[in-house]
Formats: structure tokens, sequence, C-alpha cells
């Protein structure tokens, strides 16, 4: 990225005395020793619960929320009181996935992947930006024979461009499909598998059809299939016969931010308020009316069957009929939204300043 240089004009007076500070801090001040954030146990802070916190999820009835130098915060009693987790890294997360009550995934920067196991109160890590850069670079390093050359040769100098530059590469989504098959993706066509929980897990990188290695930001599934949103309208779909993801043709070339999938519906949504929905499986998509021209940055399907979107604007907008409406939600205390997550008619809401605890109005059936 390129930025513009800008002279600071310092009046003389002034510049001799910050001159002399800066010498005698050199001399006096003690040597400040750099800790990496995936060495660096996230600080604990009585206000991480106001601060920014990216993804929301529920661990059954638990509240959790995630976001910012590693910080995690639960909840047991709706919101009313809010504990800190014990992290092992100070790295961004970006998303949270729990399978049930106990066991659960947080992704985010520097390549990160953390595991709990009692429901979001502590976490080890499972993989980090080490680590993953050495896998993807042993992986391509040993592609079948048969792998077209060009794409190879590709996939082997963006593996070796990301080493190079060192763990900085963020995870972006996860999900799981049960305690053991899972997914991460992110930055640059990062997309890794796990079939035993993420005890190991497999790059797939040479497994997308995306060749211009867009980011992919989010990734779920149903029993219909799984599905991966990323940058410049990519779609894609896992092809379980080849184990491929292959792309889809969506009328948007904007990016996704994410996606939500249930039986017979696929939602993908992004820039200012777009989403558009599919119900055969992506062959076709429509535009899904959302009212807002903010971006649109997390989703959920709930238990009945509703959608739940939110926006960077603090929207936060419900459907009733599988998309082709939605509805706009009254809000005590609105703010920039980037995670929902909903159980029962209690809704989550992660963003700029925290956490907010709302509730979901009932259902209107479609006519």
């Amino acid at each position: 990225m390129n930025s513009t240089a800008r002279r600071l004009a310092v009046p003389s007076g002034l510049a001799a005395l910050l001159g002399v500070a800066t010498l005698f801090a050199a001399h006096s001040a003690p040597e400040v020793r750099f800790v990496d954030v995936l060495d660096q146990p996230a600080g604990h802070s009585t206000l991480a619960m106001q601060r920014l916190l990216q993804a929301s999820a529920f661990a059954g009835r638990r509240l959790v929320a995630a976001g910012a130098r590693g910080h995690v915060v639960y909840s047991d009693d709706d919101g009313a009181t809010w504990r800190q987790a014990t992290v092992p890294v100070s790295a961004d997360l970006t998303s949270l996935f729990f399978v049930d009550a106990k066991l659960g995934w947080a992704v985010g920067h520097e390549g990160v992947v953390l595991h709990t196991r009692d429901g979001g109160a502590s976490w080890e890590v499972q993989l980090d930006g080490r680590r993953a850069n050495a896998l993807v670079l042993e992986h391509v390093a040993k592609l079948p024979a048969g792998t077209d050359p060009s794409v190879s040769e590709s996939l082997k100098a963006e593996a070796e461009r990301a080493a190079a530059e060192g763990p900085s590469l963020p995870f972006l989504d996860v999900w799981f499909a049960d305690p053991q098959q899972g997914f991460i993706v992110g930055a640059y066509n990062l997309i890794f598998h796990t079939r035993d929980g993420g005890k190991t897990w497999e790059p797939w990188v040479e497994r997308t059809q995306n060749e211009g290695f867009y980011h992919l930001y989010g990734i779920r599934g149903s029993e219909d299939g799984v599905y991966i949103a990323g940058e410049l309208g990519l779609a894609l779909r896992l092809d379980a016969a080849t184990g491929r993801f292959v792309a889809l043709q969506t009328p948007y070339d904007g990016s996704w931010f994410g996606l939500l999938a249930k039986p017979g519906l696929v939602l993908a949504y992004g820039l200012r308020g777009t989403a558009y929905r599919s119900l055969d499986g992506g062959q076709t998509w429509e535009a899904a009316p959302t009212g807002v021209t903010a971006s649109i940055t997390g989703g959920q399907v709930l238990a009945d069957g509703r959608l739940l979107l939110c926006s960077q604007a603090g929207d936060v907008l419900v459907s009733d009929d599988d998309g082709a409406s939605f509805r706009r939600l009254a809000l005590q205390a609105p703010m920039s939204y980037a995670g929902i997550a909903a159980s029962g008619d209690t809704v989550l809401l992660s963003g700029l300043r925290g956490v907010r605890v709302e509730r979901l109005p009932p259902r209107i059936d479609p006519q």
C-alpha cells in the first residue's frame, strides 16, 4: 500500500526540547522487549466487553464474543454480567463457531486457530501462522503429478511469498459440520480442513477454483452442500465427488462478506447492503431486498428457519420468508455491528463498542 509522506512543522524551541527528551529517554528508559502476539496471552481488562469484538456465538445457553487483542468474553446470565476467558494469544480474533455447549473454535489474525472444551472459558492453540505457512509449503511441494503445472507453480509462489512475510495472514471464518469435520478459510485463498476436530489440519489450497487467490470471507454448509463466499463476487460450492470447491456464477461482482445456508437455501451478503439468494444450490440467484445500503457484516439461520443479518451501520434485519423480504428491528442502542448470533429470542450482537443483547420479536408467518 502506498502512502504519502507528510512533513510536520515543529517550532524550533519545541524541536530542541523534544530532542533532549528523546536523548534522555534513550539513556534512562529500560529496554522494551518485543513479544509476538502469538507468544503473548491476551491481557485482562475490565473493559474487554466494551471494546472491539468482531464475533458472536452461543455455547449452549452461554453467550460468547471475541475480537481485538485476543479478547474473549462470555456471559451465563443473558449479558447481565461478563467474564473474560483465558486466551493464550493476543492476536485479533475474527470468527467463532460452536458445535455444542462445550466444543468451539475461534480463528483470527496471524493464522490463529483456537479450541475450547469448556464452552469458551479457556482456549488452546490448535494452529498458528508459523505452522500454517510450513504446512502449506510442505503440501504444495508434494502435489500429485497430474496437477496442472501452471496451477502448481502459482500455488508454490504464493506459499513462498506468504512464508517470507511471516505468520501475518488472517483466518476469517470457521465452520464445523460436526465435532470432527471442519473448515477454516482466510486471506489469499487460505483454506484448511480437519477430520479430527482440529488435532491436525490439512491445506486445501489446490482444491478451490480461485486462480486469483481472492480472499475467502465466509464458509457455511447444510445438508445441501458446503459453500464459500469471497472477494470480488467469488462463490464456491464443494463438489463431494471430486473433493473440490467449484466456482458458482453470481450476478454480483462486489465482495461477499459471508453467507447463510440451510436446506433449500443459500444466501450470500456483502457490500452496500447487497444480498442474493439461491433456491437451487447456487445454480441461479435472485436479489434479496435488504432495504439497507450499509455493508452487511454478519448473519445467522435461526432454529425456526428465520434469517438474521446485521450491518456496519447498526441495522439488524430478520426474514421470515427465506430472504424474499426483510424487516428492520427497532434497537435500544445500535452501533456498528460485525457479528450476530441468536438462540431462542435472545440476540447477541458484537461490534465496535463491544456487545449488545437484544430480543427478537415473534415470528411473522408469510401469508
